[in-house]
């Protein structure tokens, strides 16, 4: 969630940045980077496409600050602009991997967990359940129980009625957890195996 305090300052910076200042753009950058990379890395996984997906955020976002609202915050403008360049990365994806799977049968992988902590094992089993989600569950799961916004701010980040954001929040988390479930089992029987 956007941890800062915006109000004044943030219309200052606004109006500075907006004349062009430099300083003012760098701030409004330091102090959201952080938001708009867990966004777009919650939606598109770790990926080579985030730090692309993160920096055409704050491109998008200067160009488009003559139509920046009063009533909006800095964060949720940017949280906005990140969501849709990840679906429109994602939807890229898309094309690309039936394009490859006309081409070419991709082998399947072996993993092969390391003796790492099981916290790191969990959080990767998590972060690729997340990339299998679909987009419309993932973007709530990811704003709701990952960003921490509430049900009211993920709704007016997506457009959506709060009931939609609800509905999709729950229908989420239990295809989420059959993922998981899925994964874990995978993993699970793999270390078995190459004990």
């Amino acid at each position: 969630m956007d941890n800062w305090t915006g109000g004044a300052d943030e219309w200052v910076l606004i109006e500075q940045a907006r004349a062009g200042d430099p300083s003012a753009q760098r701030e409004i950058i330091e102090h959201h980077e952080r938001l708009v990379a867990a966004t777009v890395t919650g939606i598109l996984g770790p990926a080579p496409e985030v730090d692309d997906v993160g920096q055409e955020t704050f491109i998008r976002f200067f160009r488009a600050l003559d139509r920046f609202r009063e009533d909006a915050r800095i964060g949720t403008y940017l949280v906005r602009i990140a969501i849709n360049l990840s679906l429109n990365e994602l939807k890229r994806r898309k094309r690309d991997r039936i394009a490859v799977r006309e081409a070419e049968e991709r082998p399947a992988g072996v993993s092969c967990l390391s003796d790492g902590s099981r916290s790191a094992e969990a959080k990767a089993i998590v972060r690729q359940a997340l990339g299998r989600l679909e987009p419309k569950f993932r973007q709530v799961v990811v704003l709701r129980l990952i960003d921490g916004y509430s049900v009211r701010e993920t709704a007016d980040i997506l457009q959506l009625p709060q009931g939609t954001v609800l509905s999709r929040l729950s229908r989420g988390q239990v295809r989420l957890k059959a993922i998981v479930d899925g994964l874990a089992a995978v993993e699970e029987s793999g270390e078995r195996r190459i004990l």
